[in-house]
């Protein structure tokens, strides 16, 4: 009882002395919260008190506010749809009791009167209708009652973890910003909450056994039996983030600059060398931002871990190549920049992120040019005898934004900085397009002059923090502190994803001057700078302005033996192989042959050969180790050569295959690729019997506009030329052993982890005959978390005069005659390697008698999950051979789908061959899927980023 009394005293004083801190601050959206938290169900039981000021020119019927804790509560929120497109299906097959929601009891304008509400179609934002219009400068009270079920933390980092702690974030309604339109956005995990600010009072009671750490003041903590009761206050705030532990993680640092919350330590990194380099960087964000309006920041180990360091860094600590102290100092700085700029500048989030990522790496390009300017990005590693002589060992830590960058353009996937945040695809939502931005704003510094990038941020943060601002704020200070145009910028750099590429056309000297023809490879009207280097020292740089195709320019003639664009590499350039010319001669000008072990990153100055070891497998080669030789580097070019002759230990002779592409990229959508390629091979199908292939082939593929989107069609057309040899003691083979098959395939698929679809339709041609066949699958995983899989099959002899069932349709185990499916042993019939098969023509798991047909074939392939990964499946279909009535066929058994495509084992049950449970060798029948190419299983991890 004095519990309960003390409880509703402290309410009412809570609430009068924010009534009169409310008075004696400027207008504003008014927010009082009392929160208490239930530890047993992981409830937060709410009475909020919200007065909405309308502040725009409007008349306002109705208001939304966010409510981004529902977006847990169900499989089709935006949050869950955004998990599937990322390959996440946790929070489609979480049960009940492991999802959030909010459960809103009651909603009450200031006389009492019920106030109508509905959730939006995402499920994370509530509409709430008013019972009377609110006028332009007016305000309404508005008491929301409701209890939020919070989610575990295996989903995102919000919510309860199994440690009995928690991550309160965007945990309670916030009004949704309205300037003339409503932007209503969804909560899809990309920490981009775009709320109005407010003056927010929060009285919060929580279990005694925790600790707190909040980004809001702390008026105050009182600790009772059971129970302690936080009063927290944020003047013009987004939002109040809470962390509890069980134990006192957080401290405070009180540098000359503010003071500072964080739970971030390194254990071999003392403390009293942390807090002087907490000091160091509060200093220098303080320097070069502005101060903190604030009383103290939050730099917490959950805010980093969702935005970490990527690279090395992220390698378990005993490999880690960094020093502690740099180790520390990163982390720290990049959660403390990300922090600052959240808390205190107010740009669209969704639409205008770039802003503040481009100042919060500028920075911290800045800050290792300042304190670590000797710093590699390999860190120790770059010492070690055998790595040193890596180009990635020599490259600078603040190289990696121009490579990781250069990584998606190469691809062929990078976007826009001004691209919304929830169209980006994740690689370039969590690296790429962030490190473009402070890569950008390091460019235009090189270009106008570091003083004027410096000082135009200073300006910028100081203008415009805490203050309503957009993006075009920040180019009118770039602009109005630039002494030259810098159009460009905003146009080519940030606003498009246009190739910046540039070469030198020719050089003609005269006694006193060099006229340097320039090439503009790509059209992207940007400058470049040339340097003039003497025995590879820079001594002289100059810059032109941007241009179309070609420009002259007339540089003075000094010591310079060669002038090199770019070679700071401070461009994000597509590519820098042909950016340097000689000034002592055709010869001299061509590039070294540079040969190393290993794949490197690309050195713009070398023609590189990469040699690698490589080992491949089959029963009848064995183990083939032998060496890889490729022009590849660690990110794409458009042509590559590829070879891998390799030593086959059991037949004692060499194999291997090689490979000539050029690719060529059009477009970022529609027609997006072509693909000329010529590759061959060589191994064996059967004991001293071999098989080599010559394969010219042309590709073209296509893409929609919505790079995220996992559909895509292509084209495929080559030529397989098959040349075979068998040994005599084994027999004659079934036709002639040299074969050319003109193949034409049509693929369409769009690979989700909810619902599957493919599809292609193939023609093949040869001298002996003419076939068309049509596979489609499709896969959906129910709400009920059933899986549902489909296929279908069918295909037809337009005319077949072989003698034999080589070239024939195959129920169970294709005879793979263009060599495309990777066998373990092609020709085996019986043993275990005999029991592998791959899904493709009539894909049957049971070896019916009389498996091939040379007419037609129709055939479909189920599959039902009946708990997790053990499914039930059947097969069905007709097979007709020439001069014979058709067939009809059937099996069905268990499938354990451990991992889809790579690794699975069917068990067969009943077929047309009766119960086969009960027949003798039942072991010989149980067949495997099983995928050992490295290059498939990394897609399996890496498709969720690309």
């Amino acid at each position: 009882m004095v519990s309960l009394r003390f409880n509703a005293l402290y309410i009412i004083l809570l609430t009068l002395l924010c009534a009169g801190i409310t008075q004696q601050t400027r207008a504003q959206h008014n927010n009082i919260i009392t929160a208490t938290l239930d530890a047993e169900t992981k409830q937060l039981d709410i009475q909020q008190e919200f007065v909405y000021l309308n502040d725009s020119r409007d008349t306002l019927q109705f208001v939304y506010f966010n409510d981004w804790a529902n977006a847990y509560s169900d499989k089709k929120t935006a949050l869950a749809e955004r998990f599937a497109e990322d390959f996440k299906k946790s929070l489609h097959l979480a049960p009940d009791n492991e999802r959030g929601y909010t459960e809103i009891l009651g909603v009450v304008d200031d006389e009492y009167r019920a106030i109508s509400f509905k959730h939006l179609p995402g499920r994370d934002m509530i509409r709430v209708a008013l019972n009377k219009p609110l006028a332009p400068g007016n305000s309404a009270k508005i008491f929301f009652t409701y209890k939020v079920q919070l989610p575990p933390n295996k989903y995102t980092p919000y919510g309860y973890n199994s440690r009995g702690g928690y991550y309160l974030k965007d945990w309670y309604l916030t009004p949704v910003v309205y300037d003339s339109t409503w932007h209503l956005y969804s909560n899809k995990n990309l920490e981009d909450l775009y709320t109005d600010v407010t003056d927010t009072y929060l009285n919060f009671v929580f279990p005694d056994s925790l600790y707190l750490g909040t980004n809001f003041n702390e008026v105050s903590i009182t600790r009772l039996p059971g129970k302690q009761y936080a009063s927290l206050k944020g003047i013009n705030r987004k939002s109040c983030d809470i962390i509890l532990n069980h134990q006192k993680r957080f401290q405070k640092h009180v540098t000359p600059e503010l003071i500072v919350v964080t739970d971030i330590q390194a254990n071999k990194y003392d403390e009293l060398s942390q807090g002087l380099s907490i000091n160091r960087i509060t200093r220098f964000i303080d320097d070069n931002l502005g101060k903190f309006p604030y009383e103290q920041l939050l730099v917490s180990e959950i805010d980093f871990d969702k935005n970490p360091l990527y690279g090395l860094n992220m390698l378990p600590s005993f490999i880690r190549p960094y020093n502690e102290q740099f180790q520390f100092e990163m982390k720290f700085l990049k959660t403390a920049l990300r922090s600052y700029m959240r808390e205190t500048v107010f740009l669209d989030p969704r639409y205008e992120n770039w802003v503040g990522d481009a100042m919060v790496n500028y920075l911290m390009i800045q800050f290792v040019e300042e304190f670590y300017p000797e710093q590699k990005l390999l860190g120790k590693l770059s010492d070690i005898w055998g790595l040193r002589s890596f180009t990635l060992a020599q490259l600078d830590f603040n190289d990696q934004y121009s490579l990781f960058y250069m990584l998606m353009a190469r691809k062929n996937l990078d976007q826009p900085l001004t691209t919304p945040n929830d169209s980006l695809i994740k690689f370039n939502q969590k690296i790429v397009n962030t490190y473009k931005a402070g890569l950008g704003l390091a460019y235009l510094a090189e270009y106008v002059g570091k003083d004027r990038v410096d000082k135009s941020i200073r300006e910028f943060y100081e203008n415009y923090r805490l203050a309503p601002v957009s993006a075009e704020d920040f180019k009118r200070v770039l602009e109005e502190n630039a002494n030259k145009d810098i159009n460009w910028f905003f146009e080519d750099y940030v606003s498009s994803n246009k190739r910046i590429d540039f070469k030198i056309r020719k050089v003609e000297k005269t006694e006193d001057s060099l006229h340097v023809t320039l090439k503009n490879k790509t059209g992207t009207k940007v400058p470049i700078s040339i340097f003039g280097l003497q025995n590879d020292s820079v001594i002289s740089k100059y810059w032109v302005k941007g241009f179309d195709s070609e420009k002259e320019v007339i540089l003075p003639r000094g010591k310079e033996d060669r002038l090199v664009l770019n070679y700071d590499q401070v461009i994000p350039e597509f590519n820098q192989r042909d950016n340097w010319k000689s000034l002592n001669g055709f010869l001299s000008s061509n590039k070294k042959l540079k040969f190393q072990f290993l794949k490197d990153a690309e050195d713009p100055y070398y023609r590189q050969i990469f040699y690698m070891p490589v080992a491949n497998f089959n029963i009848y080669d064995g183990v083939s180790p032998g060496i890889r030789i490729t022009n590849k580097t660690l990110i794409e070019r458009p042509f590559i050569f590829d070879f891998a002759p390799t030593y086959a230990l059991r037949e004692r002779t060499m194999v291997g295959y090689g490979r000539f592409n050029l690719r060529n990229y059009h477009a970022k959508s529609g027609l997006y690729v072509s693909n000329f390629s010529l590759g061959g091979s060589t191994f064996h199908f059967q004991e001293n019997s071999r098989y080599s292939t010559l394969t010219p082939s042309f590709s073209l593929g296509w893409r929609p506009d919505n790079l995220r989107s996992n559909k895509r069609q292509s084209l495929l057309l080559r030529h397989v030329n098959v040349f075979r040899t068998i040994d005599p003691s084994l027999g004659d083979l079934e036709t002639e052993p040299d074969y050319s098959v003109l193949n034409a395939r049509f693929i369409h698929s769009n690979n989700g982890i909810i619902d599957y679809f493919s599809w292609f339709a193939d023609f093949q041609y040869e001298n002996n005959f003419t076939k068309l066949a049509l596979d489609m699958e499709y896969r959906k995983l129910f709400i009920s978390n059933r899986q549902l899989n489909l296929r279908f099959f069918a295909g037809k002899f337009l005319s077949n005069s072989t003698n034999s069932d080589f070239f024939s349709f195959a129920l169970d185990r294709p005879t793979d005659y263009l060599f495309d499916l990777n066998y373990l042993g092609r020709s085996e019939e019986s043993g275990i390697t005999s029991q592998q098969i791959i899904i493709a023509e009539g894909g049957f798991k049971s070896k019916i008698p009389d498996p091939f047909a040379n007419d037609w074939m129709a055939t479909t392939n189920a599959s039902f999950n009946l708990w997790r990964w053990i499914e039930v499946y059947g097969d069905a279909g007709f097979l007709k051979n020439k001069g014979e009535r058709a067939r009809f066929v059937y099996d069905s058994g268990i499938r354990l789908n451990l991992v889809t495509d790579y690794f699975e084992l069917y068990f067969p049950v009943y077929s047309s061959l009766g119960w086969e449970l009960g027949q003798p060798n039942y072991d010989q029948k149980i067949r495997f899927i099983v995928t050992l190419s490295p290059r498939t299983l990394t897609g399996l991890f890496t498709r969720q980023w690309f």
